[in-house]
């Protein structure tokens, strides 16, 4: 009967799910499962016995857990040749049926699967905790049921309190600053109770050691069943990030500051040459805010050519990486405002030395360039008045010396002469000389005053309107000599003039165009005027004798100058109205050709809009 019992023991072993061994108290194996020797890799013959220690080698003190008859469990390897296993093996006492202890049932799980979790587990708890405490971030839970709040090891070091400390919800809140930072919290908790809205703000708390910090916390509510069961959070420090904010901005607000305040345009363009930075100057001129300025290029900004020469030159700070510094640039807005600027552009790098954009300056230089061309204007009224000093010290010079000397040759002859007959003929020489005298100081003091009276106030004049009077004052003579005057003047066409020469200029030119007539032919003279770079020129042709400008170009306009054999030429008339038009800002010119006439072009100012 034993025997049979016996066997079926060994088929019952044999057939076990788990891995099972039966050791006597000696630690020989007695019998194995199959699944045992499938997991140790073991054959079994009950005629060849092994011992349980030639099998668990890894496990110290092995005697002491067979012996005893206590159950005990223990955790050790079992080295393959291509892998290491993790077992968990169970020890139970084996007994007869009369209680006395025969050995050691141990039966033996594979576990590898368990610990590698178990390990993965604690490497990423391990790597999380190390992150926690490098960025500072902490994880809070409050268990909606119990009302308990658990703080880890990270948001008690935040709060500066014990690792043994327990917190309640109203501490925690309390921990808060009291105004704004404590009643948003409250109000935030409150409201993920209710309806389970997450939130993630940016607060400070006093820790328990009476520290001012900056916190970022964050918590998401865990729902089961339609319920809030719990409430789950972040909590990390942030005060440096916030000093090191804060101290950016107070630097940012001073640059902004600084930047704003100085009298000079600033810009900061990226590499498509968008503005990306304006200061309060910039947009003063341009009349436009900050952000309708960002984003926008030069072509949005100003005239197309302008805009092209800006960007050409963007394009080559940004290729050459070399600033154009202090360069002269005429700015032309959308609206036609014309603006000289003395303009730097400096290459901008970003932390790793690329080329980025770049930074502009102005400056705003068209007052100066005002000043510089009247300085210039002055130089040069200066150089030309005094080249007409001199020449008029000239004419003054030789003049009076030839009226002198005629005046000392005819005293002379008076003086010598004898003959009453003789005698009176030379008085009336001297009463001639006496009157060709006067009418050159007259001629002298005229140009003295348009030349000392350059501020004459100078009025609109309607220029058809001043020829068709010149005419009326003329009527007699060109009546006389069938002049023929085509007036094309636009009638509504004005131009700033002092009307005394005006009217001088329109008389002068007028009678010289009769005096110099071609008896060849009906004397025709065609007037006209346009404009032409912001002046009104004036076109003056006639259809006389012309004059040889190769011959008499350099003299035209000189004082007592004359080019016909005309009895009543003086040559006075050209050089008065060319004195008459350079004091009032414009100029003349002539074109002529012998026998086929001259066209004088006089220009002047424009009546302002």
């Amino acid at each position: 009967m034993k025997a049979v019992e016996k066997i079926e023991q060994h088929y019952l072993i044999k057939q076990l799910p788990k891995a099972t061994a039966l050791v006597s108290n000696d630690g020989t194996l007695v019998d194995v499962s199959d699944s045992w020797k499938e997991l140790f890799g073991k054959k079994f013959n009950p005629k060849s016995p092994i011992t349980i220690r030639s099998i668990f080698t890894d496990v110290e003190n092995l005697d002491i857990k067979l012996l005893g008859g206590q159950t005990k469990s223990i955790r050790h390897q079992l080295k393959r040749e291509t892998e290491t296993l993790w077992l968990e093996s169970h020890f139970t006492p084996w007994f007869d049926d009369k209680e006395n202890l025969m050995g050691t049932i141990v039966q033996t799980d594979n576990i590898s699967r368990e610990i590698e979790a178990e390990l993965q587990l604690e490497r990423v708890n391990t790597i999380l905790k190390t992150k926690s405490e490098v960025a500072k971030v902490g994880c809070w839970e409050f268990d909606v049921k119990s009302e308990e709040l658990y703080w880890c090891d990270e948001t008690k070091k935040i709060h500066q309190v014990p690792l043994s400390y327990t917190p309640t919800v109203n501490e925690a809140i309390n921990y808060y600053k009291p105004g704004f930072s404590r009643n948003k919290i409250s109000m935030l908790f409150h409201k993920i109770l209710n309806d389970g809205k997450p939130f993630s703000q940016k607060l400070q708390i006093i820790t328990h050691q009476g520290e001012k910090r900056w916190v970022h916390s964050a918590g998401k509510a865990i729902i089961e069943n339609g319920e809030i069961v719990r409430v789950f959070g972040t909590f990390q420090d942030i005060n440096e990030e916030m000093e090191a904010e804060a101290k950016i901005k107070g630097n940012e607000q001073l640059l902004t500051t600084l930047i704003d305040n100085l009298p000079l345009n600033v810009f900061v363009k990226d590499l498509d040459s968008k503005k990306i930075l304006v200061n309060k100057a910039e947009c003063e001129y341009l009349g436009k805010t900050p952000e309708e300025l960002l984003g926008k290029s030069d072509f949005e900004l100003y005239d197309k050519e302008v805009a092209k020469i800006s960007r050409d030159e963007d394009l080559e700070v940004i290729r050459t990486l070399k600033p154009i510094l202090g360069k002269e640039t005429i700015s032309i807005k959308k609206d036609g405002q014309i603006t000289n600027f003395l303009t730097s552009k400096i290459p901008l790098f970003d932390i790793d030395g690329k080329i980025n954009g770049l930074i502009g300056i102005s400056m705003d230089i068209t007052p100066i360039k005002k000043k510089e061309e009247q300085l210039q204007h002055l130089i040069n009224i200066t150089s030309v008045q005094n080249k007409k000093l001199i020449n008029f010290a000239h004419i003054v010079s030789h003049n009076l010396r030839s009226h002198s000397a005629n005046f000392s040759m005819l005293l002379q002859f008076l003086n010598s002469e004898e003959n009453e007959e003789e005698r009176n003929k030379i008085l009336k020489m001297l009463e001639q000389a006496s009157d060709n005298l006067l009418e050159t100081l007259s001629n002298l003091n005229e140009v003295v005053d348009i030349n000392t009276n350059i501020n004459l106030k100078k009025v609109p004049i309607k220029l058809n309107h001043a020829i068709t009077k010149a005419q009326q004052n003329l009527a007699a003579l060109l009546d006389k000599n069938e002049v023929i005057i085509e007036n094309q003047v636009d009638k509504n066409l004005s131009v700033l003039s002092i009307p005394a020469y005006l009217d001088s200029i329109l008389l002068n030119l007028l009678t010289n165009a009769v005096k110099y007539r071609s008896p060849d032919r009906q004397p025709k003279i065609t007037i006209k005027a346009k404009r032409i770079g912001g002046k009104i020129m004036l076109d003056f042709s006639d259809n006389g004798l012309g004059i040889d400008l190769e011959r008499y170009g350099d003299k035209i306009f000189g004082m007592y100058k004359t080019f016909h054999n005309n009895k009543d030429a003086k040559g006075f008339g050209l050089y008065l109205i060319r004195n008459q038009i350079e004091a009032m800002g414009g100029h003349i010119i002539i074109d002529s050709k012998v026998d086929a006439g001259t066209t004088f072009k006089v220009y002047f100012n424009e009546e302002s809009k």
